[in-house]
């Protein structure tokens, strides 16, 4: 049995129960597994993670985890603060393109309007958003963490917010797309 501490920073908490949040989580795993596959078991899309370091040296998703190990995940908005880091995912392609699950049709509309390249339709299932993300380089939208989980999808974002003004601010904040509005 090996044991691992992991340590999520900023807003990877948002996925976690609040007993785990800002500390120290200790797990149990009978094998080396990559570290992606506990980061996700703990509740956090590997799409939200934007560094990871293994005692204190940068890894990718496919570092195999060893006893004793600790893991510190970083979002992708603090990694520039870090004094190294292995790309977890391939640059998101320019200009960006997105493509908006089912329950987020006023925030594609916003995108739209705002000139971005945007995909929607409520009737597209979890299977087909993440086939449209990865065939098209599309970053997929949504508020459901389950579907960033899928391993196809590339580049992803779970909406963390409920109204649509506050989404469209947090895409575009996430994706640095200020200057690339275009209405």
């Amino acid at each position: 049995m090996l044991a691992v501490t992991f340590r999520f920073y900023g807003n990877l908490n948002d996925f976690l129960p609040g007993d785990r949040r800002n500390t120290l989580i200790e797990q149990r795993m009978a094998d080396h597994a990559a570290v992606k596959h506990p980061i996700e078991t703990l509740g956090i899309p590997h799409t939200e993670v934007g560094a990871i370091l293994v005692n204190r040296q940068a890894v990718d998703f496919a570092y195999r985890l060893d006893d004793g190990d600790r893991v510190e995940a970083y979002p992708p908005e603090v990694v520039h603060l870090l004094p190294a880091h292995v790309p977890l995912r391939p640059p998101t392609p320019a200009p960006v393109a997105f493509v908006a699950d089912t329950h987020l049709g006023q925030l594609a509309a916003y995108l739209r309007l705002l000139g971005f390249d945007t995909l929607y339709r409520n009737d597209y299932d979890d299977h087909h958003l993440a086939r449209i993300s990865a065939d098209e380089e599309r970053v997929l939208l949504t508020r459901d963490r389950g579907l960033l989980k899928h391993k196809q999808v590339v580049h992803g974002y779970c909406v963390r917010e409920t109204a649509p003004r506050q989404q469209i601010v947090a895409v575009l904040r996430r994706y640095e797309l200020a200057s690339a509005v275009q209405p």
